[in-house]
């Protein structure tokens, strides 16, 4: 049973029992706050599991939680986010991208809360890719590293507790898309200026975004600006900061507002130069999410 049958299933169930229902497909989950996107777990989505018995004592202990559904290769399941704000929306972008045919293959979409759309896609074992966002267009993608809240579950709204929803299935065959080219089309890119200042390798980016993932709250802003401003001093342009790490700060549970304008401090610091060293705590967190830290300037 692949996810957009077995979440046809559960429609008409309690989250507690669309969580068994989605467990016994072999489709790892996690729970999330009641009426929220928060993960109730200590590590979140990295403890998802279609464990039975886990599930069954996760929602033993939280009965009315939502359930959060990890991206990417732990799933198999890619998500284009459409979001739609009060005064704007992202599927202006996300229409000129489906007839540019770079969203063909789709598997599902879920309305979401916000008057959005998730439109679910296979991953590709072989080819990982990693979430992005591209604020301006009002379209993320989660892959690795990211997760997405699935129906049956509710979320708190201006106009009270609305529901994911299952609004379609695909019944033609399904293919994974490819975010670099979605990510390149909604938002070109300029040729990064070269720079005389130390390069960061795509991997060691990819470890920056890891680790704002994995930050706790007190140390989630100052950790977000350090590694916007090293990505900055890298070369790498705002929008290819914002995509690197805005997904991994709203891991860490950092609203969008305040991703925005720290991304956006650490900018202009950057181009006016620093004032001075500051010191930054690099945690190294272990499986358990205790972590050691060592005290290191900001450069």
């Amino acid at each position: 049973m692949n996810i957009a049958d077995a979440l046809l299933s559960t429609s008409r169930l309690t989250t507690r029992d669309a969580a068994i229902v989605l467990a016994q497909a072999g489709i790892p989950i996690f729970p999330c706050v009641t009426h929220g996107k928060r993960p109730l777990t200590h590590a979140g989505f990295l403890e998802a599991t279609s464990d039975i018995v886990q599930i069954g004592a996760w929602w033993a202990r939280w009965p009315m939680a939502n359930i959060g559904l990890p991206t990417g290769s732990e799933s198999g399941i890619e998500v284009v986010d459409v979001d739609v704000t009060r005064t704007t929306s992202g599927f202006a972008a996300f229409d000129r991208a489906s007839a540019a045919g770079l969203l063909e293959g789709e598997l599902a979409r879920v309305g979401t809360p916000s008057r959005g759309m998730h439109v679910y896609f296979p991953a590709m074992a072989s080819r990982p890719q990693r979430c992005w966002q591209v604020a301006s267009a009002h379209i993320d993608f989660r892959a690795n590293g990211g997760y997405v809240v699935v129906p049956p579950s509710t979320l708190e709204t201006d106009n009270g507790r609305v529901s994911y929803r299952l609004s379609s299935v695909s019944t033609t065959g399904s293919k994974p898309v490819d975010a670099i080219a979605l990510r390149d089309f909604i938002s070109p890119r300029p040729p990064r200026r070269p720079q005389g200042r130390t390069l960061v390798t795509s991997v060691e980016a990819d470890r920056l975004a890891h680790w704002v993932s994995r930050l706790q709250e007190g140390e989630r802003n100052r950790g977000l600006f350090w590694a916007a401003c090293r990505l900055s001093e890298a070369g790498f342009t705002p929008a290819a900061v914002e995509a690197t790490l805005a997904p991994a700060a709203q891991t860490a549970g950092l609203p969008a507002w305040e991703i925005a304008a720290t991304i956006s401090s650490a900018g202009r610091q950057t181009a006016t130069g620093p004032p001075g060293p500051t010191e930054m705590t690099w945690f190294n967190r272990d499986a358990s999410g205790k972590g050691s830290g060592e005290t290191r300037c900001l450069p």
